[in-house]
């Protein structure tokens, strides 16, 4: 099996990526501690590109105060094994003095009103670094496709937004949700979790089953949302942070008499560690039970 050729500057990347043929390149961006949803973004980058190239890179902007920035795992030679043989071309590992020469930067990427919402109000100034570090490597790699998860839906909408709004020349693609046997989106973070804090964190998934149920028998956006929250009321030992029925392209709150897509959100604390995960929904008109759909951006698998 092929192993990736690694890259731990970026000197040696521009040098790498001027020495390769020309075609169609796809990035995907990570932090590492790679699984089993890392991997569906590097088949969908493969199978939209002629090289895939994976970063690796914790970035320090994007943490606040308290976070897990310096538990955060770093395994680079298991991640690089863990992508042989799956048509990874460059993995590109910097450390944060060569990202960073010049220590933090001066300017940023402002993720504007949008960045203040739900994850940002929770993680201010979260979303300035992850676009800071995310426009640096679209600069760094100049691919054509950048290829995301959906469960970070909010960081994709505003990537997708600074994209169109600044005009940066590539195309960014969403892969839906992966999630264990259980039914738990996967996640780097799922790894702190104790055994009986994970099976706690299966409210998550089980309070967006409860939602899209609630929605799918004509509930209006008020039923859904108490159908989520009533999920959680039975956990007592699982901190809520947020729940939210929000419009996909804005993350605003939808009204109630809205009807049409959706996407349900939930954020909460299993012991120590923080999770996010989110579906999409249908929500119909007052009165009627809407259609059957395919999943949308965010939905379960």
């Amino acid at each position: 099996m092929t192993r990736p050729l690694v890259v731990p500057t970026r000197a040696a990347l521009a040098e790498t990526l001027a020495g390769r043929p020309a075609g169609r390149r796809a990035v995907v961006m990570t932090m590492g501690a790679l699984h089993e949803g890392h991997l569906e973004l590097v088949r969908a980058a493969r199978a939209q590109a002629d090289e895939v190239v994976v970063t690796i890179f914790v970035n320090p902007l994007q943490f606040g105060p308290g976070e897990d920035l310096d538990a955060y795992p770093r395994r680079l030679e298991v991640d690089v094994d863990i992508l042989t043989g799956e048509g990874v071309d460059v993995v590109f590992a910097p450390s944060v003095e060569d990202m960073y020469p010049g220590g933090e930067p001066l300017v940023r990427v402002a993720s504007g009103r949008l960045g203040t919402l739900l994850e940002g109000r929770t993680r201010p100034g979260h979303f300035d670094g992850v676009l800071t570090v995310v426009l640096r490597l679209l600069n760094l790699v100049r691919p054509d496709v950048a290829v995301f998860g959906e469960k970070d839906a909010q960081q994709l909408l505003l990537v997708r937004r600074m994209v169109a709004d600044l005009a940066v020349p590539v195309v960014v693609h969403g892969v839906p949700i992966v999630r264990d046997t259980d039914g738990l989106a996967l996640s780097s973070r799922n790894a702190y979790l104790s055994a009986d804090e994970r099976r706690r964190a299966l409210v998550l998934p089980g309070a967006l089953r409860a939602g899209t149920d609630a929605a799918a028998q004509g509930g209006t956006p008020d039923d859904v949302r108490a159908a989520a929250l009533g999920k959680f009321a039975g956990s007592p030992d699982v901190v809520l942070d947020y729940v939210a029925l929000v419009d996909p392209s804005t993350v605003e709150d939808v009204p109630v008499t809205y009807a049409g897509p959706a996407l349900l959100l939930v954020a909460a604390w299993s012991g120590s560690t923080r999770l996010i995960d989110n579906t999409a929904v249908e929500l119909s008109p007052r009165g009627t039970v809407p259609a059957q759909r395919p999943p949308g951006p965010g939905g379960s698998q």
